[in-house]
């Protein structure tokens, strides 16, 4: 063993609809362990270790550096609203009474409310956004006693002062690495890995917080490392279904092709799905994204209202939605839609269009989320203020959602059923059905063989 470690925790507990691999905290163990080589880097998954076995990993371990990654601060669900902060707060503390390494911690949930969430926890040092290169820095700053005031996206405490640094810097030249230690978990349980080929947004959703943990520049990674990232799983664990976690796979479409073309002359026989939208989508990529082992496609729909879609901000029509459903059909491409009822805007009149217009798309399904969750630096939190929703001062860490008024939510289960198309709700408990599946060796997302 290394003289200097570092112990990084994956605090995520939530697995629904499946558990996720922690791919941020993936790509940092990757670059740690490539720049600090005079370092042992070990990573622990809350979803496969207790608390008892971090304190134990700890103290057997005794790292310099503990980096804590928060995937999520609650369950995104209206019906349910679970909140993480309690747990993750009471994980912190833990790890403060038993050692004195420097706790830093970060993560997408933790980049919507740096500085709040900073607050809360206590470490002693949290990065927000990509934190590949920062927190190489921050590591480097304090190994060498040296000024660490200028590091981008750090947050730190002086004088009892929160002192937030600005974003500065994109990083793309990105490899990744699958952690021995819980990847079979997890392609037993969620049946896919799960890797990024682009980072960033450049789309106007009203509610989305993307652009906010990620930025509006979009960054593409190396073609070529994704390619060996993919054949690696593929060739020494058998693993053949990857899910790309772009916030959405069909931008950059150049890139597309170049990357859709690589992973057929690699020979191997991957499948794959993705989160698409409807625009910058010809069917010549699709054929070719589907020869590249493309077999579903989750579409960010969120309405088939003409209306509540320039409501909710999004750059796609009706027709788009249709004919890019008939498309997939077309193409033998399985894909699922998500949409969001009763968000900013929303009537019965444009619920009722919604359900009708799904009539029109076969061979597919629909998970509707019922209200917008609400977050900082989004259109949405501008709106539910200025329409006394919530006050300009609510911190809107604990789940707060926009739900409108003008939409009789006792009949939506109903209206759904009507259509003869099938609706998962959100409290609809699809696990038992998936779990069978799961234990039959059936990989990818499933959701295909809830359609009717």
């Amino acid at each position: 063993m290394k003289e200097k470690r570092i112990l990084l925790i994956s605090a995520n507990q939530h697995t629904i609809p499946y558990p996720v691999y922690p791919i941020g905290l993936a790509y940092i163990s990757t670059y740690l362990k490539e720049k600090l080589t005079d370092y042992d880097i070990h990573v622990v998954d809350l979803n496969l270790s207790s608390i008892d076995d971090i304190k134990k990993k700890i103290n057997d371990f005794n790292p310099k550096y503990i980096g804590i990654s928060f995937r999520n601060v609650d369950d995104v669900n209206s019906y349910n609203r679970e909140f993480f902060i309690n747990h993750y707060k009471s994980l912190v503390n833990t790890i403060r009474e038993i050692t004195k390494a420097v706790i830093i911690v970060g993560g997408s949930g933790f980049s919507i409310f740096p500085e709040l969430m900073y607050k809360r926890l206590n470490p002693d040092f949290g990065i927000y956004g990509e934190g590949e290169e920062s927190i190489l820095k921050l590591i480097n700053a304090l190994d060498s006693n040296s000024d660490y005031s200028n590091i981008s996206r750090l947050i730190y405490s002086k004088n009892g002062n929160c002192i937030f640094n600005k974003k500065e810097s994109y990083f793309s030249d990105l490899s990744l690495d699958f952690d021995e230690n819980i990847i079979d978990f997890y392609w037993q349980k969620s049946g896919m890995l799960n890797i990024q080929t682009k980072r960033g947004c450049p789309y106007n959703c009203i509610y989305c917080t993307y652009p906010v943990i990620e930025g509006k520049k979009v960054r593409t990674l190396n073609t070529g490392k994704i390619v060996e990232t993919l054949k690696t799983l593929y060739y020494k664990k058998g693993i053949d279904y990857v899910f790309f976690t772009d916030s959405v796979f069909n931008i950059k479409n150049d890139y597309n092709y170049e990357l859709a073309e690589k992973i057929i002359q690699s020979g191997i026989k991957i499948k794959w799905g993705g989160y698409f939208t409807f625009t910058n989508l010809p069917e010549d990529l699709l054929v070719l994204l589907k020869k590249s082992g493309l077999t579903h496609i989750e579409f960010g729909t969120e309405s088939i209202s003409e209306t509540s879609l320039k409501n909710y901000g999004k750059n796609f029509t009706v027709n788009d939605i249709l004919e890019k459903s008939a498309l997939c059909n077309k193409l033998g491409i399985d894909f699922a839609h998500f949409l969001i009822l009763g968000g900013y805007g929303e009537t019965d009149e444009t619920v009722n269009e919604t359900f009708e217009n799904s009539k029109k798309i076969e061979k597919s399904v629909f998970f509707p989320f019922v209200g917008m969750r609400i977050y900082p630096g989004t259109k949405l939190h501008e709106y539910a203020v200025a329409e006394g929703k919530i006050n300009a001062n609510d911190d809107l860490i604990e789940p707060t959602y926009y739900i409108s008024d003008k939409v009789n939510y006792d009949t939506l289960k109903e209206r759904a059923k009507n259509t003869g198309r099938r609706w998962v709700f959100p409290d609809e408990d699809a696990s038992d059905v998936m779990n069978k599946l799961r234990m039959k060796n059936k990989k990818g997302p499933l959701w295909e063989y809830l359609i009717m």
